[in-house]
């Protein structure tokens, strides 16, 4: 089931409920990430998820594995349906995110890995992390080392979300920021496309910020999005 998600890159609560109560007819999934937590803390996710939103936490732990594993624990209590970490950390400590974030009961969130940001150009990713390989070769080792940890899928661009199928199979997921329409600014991004693009190119979730949240009207922005990703006619 294809999806889009929608940053709710915040500066602090009021801010971002005064967004989300815009959505009448709707309660789209959204991203909480490292501004507003940071601001709001984890109030905020109770209460967002007590509007009956479902929650991607985007803070791409990356640490010694015993630290992410007891972080991903505590995590696990807020009750979001997807977390993230960065794929760089290593397989040991993405297997122990894995076992912190399930519960006693056995259940958990989906648990996804960043392979490399979408604001990180191959030729950065060569002069600032003295990364050798072409970003494509590195998206896929990141995402093959994610499969064999265990993990439900990545975070990449959409312009490589084919391939981590290919590599990792159809049900693997490709949860992908950078993106834009195709009137819009490109913004800092550097590796985007369309939402239409991405849905071609098989991207799972698309993760869609000021696009929708500085539009003029965020509510139509949103509908164009999915209808646009989803392929609804309607919405």
């Amino acid at each position: 089931m294809k999806d889009v998600i929608i940053a709710c890159d915040f500066p602090g609560r009021t801010e971002c409920l005064d967004f989300l109560d815009m959505f009448r007819e709707e309660k789209p999934f959204v991203k909480i990430g490292m501004e507003l937590f940071y601001s709001a803390g984890p109030d905020i996710v109770r209460e967002i998820k007590g509007r009956g939103h479902r929650i991607f936490l985007d803070l791409k732990l990356h640490d010694i594995p015993n630290t992410v594993k007891r972080s991903m624990a505590v995590l696990s209590g807020l009750d979001v349906d997807m977390c993230n970490l960065h794929a760089a950390g290593t397989i040991p400590m993405m297997r122990a995110a894995l076992e912190g974030l399930t519960r006693p009961d056995g259940t958990r969130p989906l648990l996804i890995a960043v392979t490399q940001l979408t604001s990180t150009s191959e030729e950065a990713m060569h002069g600032d992390l003295l990364i050798d390989r072409d970003m494509q070769s590195v998206v896929m080792h990141y995402a093959k080392n994610a499969a064999i940890a265990g993990l439900d899928g990545v975070v990449c661009s959409p312009l490589e979300a084919e391939s981590v199928h290919s590599v990792c199979g159809s049900g693997f997921l490709t949860v992908t920021p950078g993106i834009r329409f195709a009137d819009g600014e490109k913004g800092d991004q550097s590796r985007v496309t369309t939402p239409e693009k991405a849905r071609e190119l098989g991207s799972d979730y698309i993760v869609v910020g000021r696009p929708i949240t500085a539009a003029a009207d965020p509510v139509a922005a949103y509908r164009r999005c999915v209808r646009e990703f989803v392929g609804t006619k309607e919405i």
